[in-house]
């Protein structure tokens, strides 16, 4: 049930977190404000393929 996603972020573009989300309980993409090492600041991350 539980699928592996990687989290990108919306300003830069960069991939920097992986993840696992359980597609029964979230089949929406996750939206996440986390912090980015190459903005260097907290940016909303979507999931993405």
């Amino acid at each position: 049930m539980r699928n592996a996603v990687t989290l990108a972020c919306v300003d830069c573009k960069q991939r920097n977190y992986q993840s696992n989300k359980n597609k029964k309980n979230d089949p929406d993409r996750l939206e996440f404000n986390k912090y980015c090492k190459f903005c260097k600041k907290h940016t909303l991350h979507k999931e993405t393929k």
